[in-house]
């Protein structure tokens, strides 16, 4: 597999309420606690949950529901954390995904190696596995905190994904 996820069990600090999910994952997570691991193409890039993930939260939920739909074609993502920044088009190729990255800041600042390494292909069902691991991680300590979320919206999207 070209792509994968370690999702890992990040240390949670409380957080009795939040505006949205986005909002309690940067709350929940301090920046000393496990990162997730994403591995593209054998390089291992480090995201963090109260950094990095809080923000990309809001476009990976919407991909995952996207890429879901056997109608689905393409998309296109901006990852727009500062230490987690890419552009990346994703094109269905029968039962795989076609991803082609464009890396602009990576924690470490290596993204040239992301670029010499080139697209990952990788199998639709796999795809949305591994990355489901992030909201199942984020979901569950949300629900064990018992956090309040005056938004839910994102919140209950991303149980309705882990649902299905």
């Amino acid at each position: 597999m070209s792509l994968s996820i370690q999702a890992g069990c990040p240390a949670v600090r409380g957080c009795g309420s939040a505006a949205d999910m986005a909002d309690a994952v940067g709350e929940l997570y301090p920046v000393e606690c496990e990162d997730a691991i994403l591995v593209w193409n054998l390089v291992a890039v480090r995201l963090s949950y109260g950094h990095d993930l809080s923000v990309l939260l809001d476009d990976l939920v919407p991909l995952l529901e996207e890429i879901r739909r056997p109608s689905f074609s393409n998309a296109e993502v901006f990852w727009g954390s500062d230490t987690f920044s890419a552009e990346w088009s994703v094109v269905r190729e029968g039962d795989s995904l076609r991803i082609r990255a464009r890396w602009h800041s990576i924690l470490g600042s290596y993204e040239s190696l992301l670029a010499e390494r080139g697209d990952v292909v990788v199998p639709v069902r796999e795809f949305i596995a591994e990355w489901t691991k992030v909201p199942r991680r984020m979901v569950t300590d949300i629900e064990t905190e018992r956090v309040e979320l005056e938004d839910d919206d994102l919140f209950c999207r991303a149980k309705a994904l882990l649902a299905a």
